[in-house]
């Protein structure tokens, strides 16, 4: 479920993107321990990062490496429970 999930929020951040005439570009990222980030979206210098939960979003941390490599940039954890806001802001 967790893939289908991230699969589909993904989906749907390139489709709002393209509705609004965003020109953000939409990256992953990795660790070779993998430590990972869904999905980071970049947009005039701004970084958004965003880690998708299925389950709930009490498991979900910025990893660390990457906080202290990109510090002070947002990170979302979106679950169920908040995905509207995502899709539609």
């Amino acid at each position: 479920m967790g893939a289908l999930w991230e699969n589909l929020m993904v989906s749907e951040r390139v489709k709002r993107n393209a509705y609004t005439g965003s020109y953000a570009q939409l990256y992953f990222w990795r660790t070779h321990d993998q430590k990972e980030i869904d999905l980071i979206e970049e947009e005039d210098g701004m970084l958004r990062t965003y880690e998708f939960k299925w389950g709930g979003k009490s498991k979900a941390k910025q990893p660390q490496l990457f906080a202290s490599t990109y510090p002070g940039f947002p990170f979302t954890v979106v679950s169920p429970e908040n995905y509207w806001e995502f899709v539609s802001s």
